[in-house]
């Protein structure tokens, strides 16, 4: 059996989510970590509450419904540590994503070194970055002053310089920050976080200790022109978004109490599971998550070399989902519904979405527009995020996603595993992997409480990964080809464990599947034709050893990138085809 390195220490965790609040419980079951339950409950940051502590104790009570257990007192508190009657639990960790996009201003030097990389770190938590100010800005002092004072901002990231590099240029942007900030009332003041110069300490503590709300000083995020150095800030970040949404809402204070200070913005938590992840398990090809939920859509990527978060309000699926079309047309994401829809429909639906983001979509148009705004909002990210990669990872074509595998899919718009057809077919319609990737639904959406738990207890996420408790969808071959509609593009033969095989005629603009059922391996034969890649090179053969899922292996012949039909009935009919083909209706 094996042996635990803990004394059995119990910890809930706890998601404060836009539409709902989440807490789950983690315990020591036979020596290791275990997920062992969720409860869920209304969230209540807005009115007429207004105080998130109340939603998460309704959270914790359903929790004690669900495993037997009291972890609330009288006054519905939570009974920390445990109590010799059995009572309570041993910690709590809370990740939070409810709340507007935090207003922020950028200011730094070079756009495409520090203002490039401090948007990058802005882009780690749930931030809405509302101007950039930089040293080729055209506009004078006091026009950067009236600036700031028209947008108010409640976050304020200055880089720029090299250590121990430039400094009067820095000074002169210091001061109508500074002044700026003075001149606003005292409850608006901005916080502000340097991580430029590292030798100009001093010098900012000087200028604007006294005139800003707050005041941090993170390592240089660009300590050399090659140099790019972002996480040290990115984790002071995390911090001030904390004490920027408790100044929001009154309750996050008193969580903050209930976890002993182990409270992190849910994007920030996945990117350090995502790092812990990428530094176990990445090789020549990087690992993905994807997590889409009312607050935001968040893309996190690892490599070995390097982990890129991207956090992005502006495409999540609550409140701020109107402002995708900011973005995409209404024709742009009618593309993908499978139904009829006139976009005027769609406007419609998102003023409503927008106004009542926990409502579920009940007719059969509605559940089309939310899968197709989820679409646009899954692709629209991905593509952001794509801008941070590291440059020398290859790509089978200019841009198409990296090699990925395996590719994680969390959140509320995609974690429902009880259709887990139609969460693939949306997750391989926006991201468009290549080559061959595992996709795993995180169907409890543990990841970004176990990158919050490792802070307090790093074994917790190791065990908890090992045990189970997330769904395979299946392995997904994707080839990266055009051809005719209806050509053969790929052959393959599956060997299963027991000897037997079977096989496929992979047709171009098709989606096809073979059994291979979770915790199963087979050995996977895959013959390109056409000048097909599926990640040997063009045209080349391969045998490789693969895992099952839920869908088994998935074929997915509609080349890369997918291109849809231009005849709206003619596309219709064929992405019901691709559901049909994956066990949707």
């Amino acid at each position: 059996m094996p042996v635990s390195l803990v004394d059995g220490e119990s910890l809930i965790a706890v998601d404060v989510g836009r539409a709902s609040t989440r807490a789950v419980l983690f315990d020591v079951v036979e020596g290791e970590y275990r997920f062992i339950a969720a409860g869920q409950a209304e969230s209540t940051l807005e009115a007429p509450e207004r105080d998130a502590s109340l939603g998460v104790k309704n959270a914790i009570a359903n929790l004690s419904v669900v495993v037997g257990r009291t972890f609330l007192d009288g006054l519905r508190n939570p009974i920390l540590p445990v109590r010799e009657d059995g009572s309570g639990f041993d910690a709590m960790v809370v990740t939070i994503s409810a709340g507007p996009p935090v207003s922020s201003v950028i200011v730094g030097l070079l756009s495409d070194v520090s203002l490039e990389s401090a948007r990058r770190l802005v882009e780690t938590s749930y931030n809405r970055i509302y101007d950039i100010f930089g040293l080729d800005d055209h506009r004078r002092a006091d026009q950067w002053i009236d600036d700031l004072l028209k947008i108010q901002p409640e976050l304020v990231v200055i880089a720029g310089g090299t250590d121990g590099g430039a400094t009067r240029s820095i000074q002169k942007m210091l001061e109508p920050v500074g002044l700026a900030s003075y001149l606003m009332p005292p409850e608006k003041r901005p916080a502000v976080l340097f991580a430029g110069n590292n030798m100009m300490e001093a010098e900012v503590k000087s200028l604007l200790s006294s005139q800003v709300g707050s005041l941090q000083l993170s390592p240089n995020i660009r300590p050399s022109l090659e140099t790019e150095d972002i996480e040290p800030a990115a984790r002071i970040l995390a911090r001030l978004s904390v004490d920027i949404r408790k100044k929001q809402n009154k309750g996050i204070e008193l969580l903050e109490t209930w976890s002993n200070g182990h409270i992190l913005p849910t994007g920030y938590a996945l990117g350090r599971m995502m790092r812990f992840l990428s530094a176990v398990y990445a090789g020549s090809r990087g690992i993905l998550c994807v997590d889409l939920g009312a607050s935001a859509a968040i893309i996190s990527a690892g490599f070995k070399e390097k982990a890129v978060l991207g956090v992005y309000p502006q495409f999540g699926l609550g409140e701020n989902i109107s402002g995708i079309l900011n973005f995409a047309s209404a024709e742009e994401i009618l593309r993908w519904s499978p139904v009829e829809v006139s976009p005027g429909s769609l406007k419609d639906f998102l003023l409503q979405k927008s106004l009542y983001p926990g409502t579920v979509s009940a007719t059969r148009e509605d559940q089309a527009m939310i899968h197709a705004l989820s679409r646009q909002a899954l692709n629209l990210s991905v593509k952001s995020a794509q801008r941070s990669f590291p440059p020398h990872v290859p790509v089978l074509k200019p841009g198409l996603l990296p090699f990925f595998d395996p590719i994680l899919a969390c959140g509320s718009a995609l974690s429902d595993v009880t259709r887990p057809g139609v969460n693939l077919l949306l997750i391989l319609d926006a991201l468009q992997p290549v080559g061959v990737a595992s996709v795993i639904l995180d169907q409890n959406d543990l990841l970004p409480l176990l990158g919050a738990a490792a802070e307090r207890n790093p074994l917790a996420p190791v065990q908890v990964l090992e045990s189970g408790a997330f769904l395979s969808a299946g392995t997904v071959i994707a080839p990266v080809v055009f051809a005719n509609f209806g050509s053969t593009i790929l052959r393959a033969r599956l060997i299963y464990a027991d000897g037997t095989e079977a096989r496929a005629e992979i047709k171009f603009g098709s989606i096809q599947t073979l059994p291979l059922p979770s915790g199963q391996t087979g050995r996977l034969m895959l013959q390109p034709l056409r000048g097909a890649d599926v990640g040997f090179g063009q045209g080349r053969s391969g045998t490789l050893q693969i895992s099952g899922g839920a869908l088994g292996v998935v074929f997915d012949g509609r080349g890369r990138p997918i291109h849809l039909p231009s005849d709206p009935g003619r596309r219709r009919d064929l992405i019901k085809k691709w559901q049909l083909a994956l066990g949707g209706a």
